[in-house]
Order: C-alpha cells, then structure tokens, then sequence
C-alpha cells in the first residue's frame, strides 16, 4: 500500500494537470470559434446584401426589358390596325402589281440586250 500511495498522488497529479490543459485548450477553442462565428456572420451579412443589391439589379432590368416589350407589342398593334385598313391593302396590292410589271419589264429588257449583242457579235465575224 505504501507503494501504491505516491504512485496514486502521481496519477492524481497528472490528470489535474491533464484536465487543467484540457480546460486550458478548451477556451482558446471557444475564443477562437467565437471569432470564427463573428468572422462567419459578417461575411454572411455582406454576401446577403450583395445578392439583395443582385436581386435589385436583376429586377430593374426585368422591369426595363417588360416596359420595352409593352411598348413594342403597342406599337406592333397600331401597325396591324394600319396594316388592316383597306387603302393599305389595295396600295399593297398596287405596289405588288407594279413589282411584277416591272420585273417582267427587266426580263424583255435583257433579253433585248441579248439579241442586240448577238447582232454585235455577228456583224463582228
């Protein structure tokens, strides 16, 4: 027993000392996490508002891009009811009537041109 005693106070001494580390390491931990949760928290709240100032933009652009497409769907409507109007669809017909008079009038054209240097090329030989 009187062997056992100081080895007992040894080991007794030890793990005081081994929880006084252990308690020891434990606050620098806690210390440090705390920081780390600080640290992690403002970079959530910058990262938010970044994306809120995102979302803004994004919205903005939605808004412009949905104003421009009304505009253009009004316009788009006040062409058609033009468009729709009967003396526009009989100038359209004219201008159409004329477009195949006048190309039927370049094809006789050219092949006039054709005969005449045909002419030319046979007075030539």
């Amino acid at each position: 027993m009187t062997m056992r005693r100081p080895l007992l106070i040894g080991v007794i001494i030890v793990m005081a000392l081994g929880l006084a580390v252990y308690l020891r390491l434990w606050t620098i931990d806690y210390q440090i996490s705390s920081s780390e949760t600080d640290l992690l928290r403002r970079q959530f709240d910058l990262a938010n508002m970044e994306a809120m100032d995102e979302s803004a933009e994004w919205r903005l652009k939605f808004d412009e891009a949905q104003e421009r497409a009304t505009k253009c769907a009004k316009e788009l409507k006040r062409v058609k009811e033009t468009l729709g109007d009967n003396s526009m669809t009989k100038r359209l017909d004219m201008l159409q009537k004329e477009n195949i008079n006048l190309l039927e009038r370049v094809e006789t054209l050219k092949q006039e041109l054709e005969s005449e240097k045909l002419k030319c090329s046979m007075q030539r030989a």
